[in-house]
């Protein structure tokens, strides 16, 4: 039987220097999304919050990153730190590491 395996790797394909977050979707079907995030002194927009439709899942595979929430709470996590964020809980991306990537990954379901 041919399964068709994909194999890749977390870490594969983060430049030296970025502009931007970078944001790459895993797997996505109708029920759930898995994305792989790297961020390097990235914040969110200071314009908005994010306010998600959907559970999201939250779990730092390396580096570091605070989290600020519309009631004004905070949360530290670093590598290992996993987190789970109900749908419309108003979060955002206050700091992450400048030194090295933060790489998360995130599950929407």
């Amino acid at each position: 039987m041919d399964l068709n395996h994909t194999i890749g790797n977390i870490f594969d394909s983060i430049p030296d220097v970025f502009e931007n977050e970078i944001v790459d979707c895993l797997v996505q079907n109708e029920q759930l999304k898995i994305e792989r995030i790297v961020s390097k002194g990235h914040t969110s927009p200071a314009s908005g919050w994010y306010d998600q439709e959907l559970n999201e899942w939250v779990i730092v595979i390396q580096g570091e990153a605070i989290l600020v929430f519309e009631d004004g709470s905070e949360v530290v996590l670093t590598a290992g730190d996993h987190l789970s964020i109900p749908a419309h809980t108003k979060h955002r991306v206050k700091w992450t590491d400048f030194k090295q990537e933060t790489v998360w990954i995130a599950v929407h379901h």
